[in-house]
């Protein structure tokens, strides 16, 4: 964990003096004020958030989102330490490293977007009948050691009687965003891809869509919404009408079918057509992906952090009270 620590510090101690010249950039008139937030990936995994931003669920609070992709949990915080995001959406993993080695201004979740890992494992050839046991002796692209995806597949496939270095073989050596690059181009016998990239790929003859991670490895606080405490503190205001769009994006997903949500997220997806949007939001909906309330539970953070123990990445537990402030939430959202 301090080697991950470590990486994501110097990289955001590098990149502070850039965000000090954004600063004045997070106000365009007295009326609307812009929020910089990253996403560690660009997927319909995070259909709420893409809902709220093309109906005007922001516009209507005021706010204006200045969208950019981390391509990964470590950049993401390292985009949020630095000050050049104002919000990080990523998994709560990347709070807990930099909580745990002691730092003051530590990220603090604030809502959770997403119930389940949303990645999808993707082989070359298809099987309609796929077990877990047919990738005994095979090498499985993981991604990043310490990362959500990497950590989840693992939790996934020691449930399913596979164990990393004695029946199969982890990849660790892939950064997230160049997964798919990796896997085109040989590596490996499976990969993860989050959607639309999955089912894209699959369209293209690429690969094949074998099973959902998120299936096999259970409720978890995949994807949260994260600030530092300094931020919060200072700009409650503008984080209270962030999740209130955010819980009308929530809401709408929730109520709504795969396509009448498609519709709304295509925008956010001009390269993929709304059918392999439609395909891929039921897929997450049949696993029960998308968080229906964006209060987290104090049960799976702590499923979430025996996660994190079982992959070796936690030296000591960072108490839910210090990570997690629900109270803007359930101020909104009143659950």
């Amino acid at each position: 964990m301090k080697k991950i620590l470590a990486a994501i510090l110097i990289t955001a101690l590098i990149s502070v003096c850039v965000a000090s010249a954004l600063t004045a950039c997070n106000r365009n008139d007295d009326k609307t004020t812009t929020v910089r937030l990253n996403e560690v990936t660009h997927s319909v995994f995070y259909a709420p958030l893409y809902v709220a931003i093309n109906e005007g669920y922001f516009e209507e609070e005021g706010l204006k989102i200045e969208l950019t992709n981390g391509g990964g949990a470590d950049k993401s915080m390292t985009a949020v330490l630095s000050g050049q995001a104002d919000i990080g959406l990523m998994g709560p993993e990347a709070a807990i490293y930099v909580k745990a080695a002691g730092s003051n201004n530590y990220p603090v979740v604030f809502g959770q977007l997403t119930n389940k890992d949303g990645s999808f494992l993707i082989g070359r050839t298809p099987n309609e009948n796929f077990s877990w046991s047919d990738l005994e002796g095979k090498e499985i692209i993981g991604g990043r050691p310490g990362g959500m995806p990497a950590m989840t597949l693992e939790y996934a496939m020691y449930l399913n009687g596979l164990i990393d270095g004695e029946n199969v073989k982890i990849n660790y050596d892939v950064q997230f965003d160049l997964i798919t690059a990796a896997f085109e181009s040989g590596t490996g016998d499976a990969c993860t891809m989050f959607e639309p990239v999955a089912s894209t790929y699959e369209q293209e003859g690429k690969g094949y869509i074998l099973t959902s991670v998120g299936a096999a490895a259970g409720e978890v606080p995949y994807t949260c919404f994260m600030a530092t405490k300094n931020y919060i503190s200072e700009n409650r205001d503008t984080v209270l009408k962030f999740m209130r769009a955010i819980i009308k994006g929530i809401d709408f997903v929730t109520d709504n079918s795969p396509e009448t949500i498609a519709k709304a997220v295509a925008p956010s997806f001009p390269d993929t057509s709304e059918a392999l949007l439609a395909k891929a939001i039921d897929a997450y909906k049949a696993i029960d992906a998308y968080k229906t309330t964006p209060v987290m539970e104090r049960e799976d953070y702590e499923q979430f952090l025996a996660i994190l123990r079982f992959a070796g990445t936690l030296e000591n537990d960072v108490a839910f009270e210090d990570i997690i402030d629900n109270s803007i939430a359930t101020e909104l959202y009143g659950g």
